[in-house]
């Protein structure tokens, strides 16, 4: 029994105040005995919950449910929460993966949480671009001659005649369904609507075309560029940042410079919110500023965050400020929590729960596909791979995983992880100065031992280190590419493609013939 047995705890208080937790009868049977524990050892008053480090993410701090997932000598962290008698300044907005069931039952953390309600505009997203694409339903008419055209057509092969108005007002509903997902999509997306269009209303089809919605394609295209044409003379930021006027002398010109989602993004650039101005954000953009520097006010900060996103994103894509600007102006955005939540705000999907739980389920069809392949690069992941043989730890598991995968995609694993012994670091850091881009490694012994540090280097500067394992590196680089509206490397492209399309399933309708192949092997 628990209670036969003594057992000590690490508690996080605040980042620099930790406390040893000795519990001479074991771990309590419930979180509310453990609540009470912590609040008398640490004198604390007011309400807060407590989170522990979860192994099968990577040591994510994830929302303690059940004292069954302690163990001794395990660690544990507050969160202070706010009175019962105060407003909530957000709402959290919960997102489960299918996937995963684990992450979906394991309650709210904060690095899931979209604080909606504080930085909502007209212009955001909720959604990523549908599997199947929604044909909305039109007016009345349109719908009473449809159903008709549909009837004859599959009784006798009768195709509709589309009158002027019927035609105007199928493209503006279908059109007004695109933009609550894109403002910019891509040929492959016009294709797709069209395809769904006639799949949904056969008599629509138009012969003499070669899949029979390619004048709908076209026709789209243009009612698009209409529709866009009225938001951006009023300012709509995701629009008005490639108007003619906004851009540089070198750059004017209707084609060129164009700033849209480069991966995926459902917010790119967003409006403000309703009432909000570009000086309300600037005053809570400087309480941020002195928030980041005091201790243990991680959802002060969130809410912050949360509340001048519109603004960020709008500097990061039409400034294109270098990365120690963003450090100096932004010093939040290089948290892992609110890397996370910069992620799920703009992308939907939440980053480091999917990232490693959709590496853990498909790891076992990776390896694999990976171990099948033959000739030099098999040479090379077999010699990856062999750590797995040695250690059921499971960071390294996915650390062994992801190298070959980059290897396996014809890709120098060298220039996504650089690792270095620990009397190596003066010459690291002079390496790394001169890095765009990499994970880098400090170890102190094989590739068995702990690393000393994990951290990341951006444009030669160190935006993150104290990572808890490389595949969560690897989720918080990606992330911050997201963040910082950064191109992928061109000697790492395939590879960070398949993080996003396979991985991540963000816009994985379209793929690179390569990462098209290994989907493919993945799904024998």
């Amino acid at each position: 029994m628990a209670g036969k047995k003594s057992a000590k705890l690490l508690v996080f208080l605040t980042t620099d105040n930790k406390r040893k937790l000795l519990l001479p009868n074991g771990i309590p049977e419930s979180v509310e005995e453990l609540v009470d524990d912590v609040r008398r050892a640490g004198g604390l008053s007011g309400n807060f919950r407590i989170q522990y480090q979860d192994k099968d993410f990577g040591d994510t701090f994830v929302n303690l449910t059940s004292t069954g997932e302690l163990k001794d000598l395990g660690i544990i962290k507050v969160i202070p929460l706010p009175d019962e008698d105060t407003t909530p300044a957000q709402t959290a907005v919960h997102v489960s993966l299918s996937s995963d069931a684990a992450f979906s039952t394991s309650g709210e953390t904060d690095d899931t949480v979209i604080l909606s309600t504080t930085s909502s505009s007209l212009s955001s997203r909720t959604k990523q671009w549908p599997k199947e694409f929604p044909i909305p339903s039109f007016s009345y008419d349109t719908e009473v001659q449809l159903e008709r055209g549909n009837a004859a057509f599959k009784a006798n092969g009768t195709r509709l005649k589309v009158s002027p108005r019927m035609k105007s007002d199928i493209l503006e509903k279908v059109s007004d369904e695109i933009y609550k997902y894109k403002a910019y999509p891509k040929s492959s997306d016009f294709c797709e609507v069209s395809e769904a269009l006639i799949k949904k209303h056969p008599c629509l089809a138009e012969p003499g075309s070669w899949n029979g919605c390619y004048g709908w394609t076209q026709r789209l295209k243009t009612r698009m560029g209409n529709l866009r044409t009225q938001p951006k003379g009023l300012g709509c930021p995701e629009l008005a940042v490639n108007a003619l006027k906004t851009k540089a002398a070198d750059d004017a010109h209707p084609a060129k410079n164009v700033k849209r989602p480069k991966h995926g993004e459902a917010n790119h650039v967003l409006s403000y919110p309703a009432g909000v101005t570009a000086d309300n954000l600037e005053m809570e953009w400087q309480v941020l500023l002195k928030e980041v520097k005091k201790w243990n006010n991680g959802r002060i900060i969130q809410e912050k965050m949360a509340k001048t996103f519109a603004l960020r994103r709008q500097e990061i894509v039409e400034k294109q400020p270098r990365v120690e600007e963003l450090q100096e102006r932004w010093p939040a955005m290089f948290q892992e929590e609110e890397i996370n939540a910069e992620f799920l705000r703009m992308t939907t999907v939440p980053l480091q729960a999917r990232f490693l739980a959709s590496l853990d389920e498909q790891s076992s069809q990776l390896l694999q596909v990976i171990r099948r392949k033959g000739g030099a690069v098999g040479e090379k992941t077999r010699d990856v791979l062999k750590p797995l043989d040695q250690s059921v730890d499971l960071n390294i598991r996915r650390e062994c995983l992801l190298k070959s995968l980059v290897m396996y995609l014809g890709e120098d694993v060298s220039h996504l992880i650089k690792e270095y012994q620990v009397v190596q670091k003066e010459e690291a850091e002079t390496e790394l100065e001169h890095t765009t881009m990499a994970i880098f490694v400090l170890r102190d012994g094989d590739a068995l031992s702990p690393p000393e540090d994990i951290g990341l280097v951006i444009d030669g500067v160190e935006v993150l280190n104290d990572l808890s394992s490389i595949a969560s590196a690897c989720a918080m680089l990606f992330g911050l590419i997201y963040a910082l509206n950064l191109s992928y490397p061109v000697e790492l492209k395939y590879t960070f493609e398949t993080f996003q399309k396979i991985v991540m399933d963000i816009e994985s309708r379209q793929m690179s013939r390569r990462v098209q192949n290994l989907c493919a092997k993945l799904q024998e």
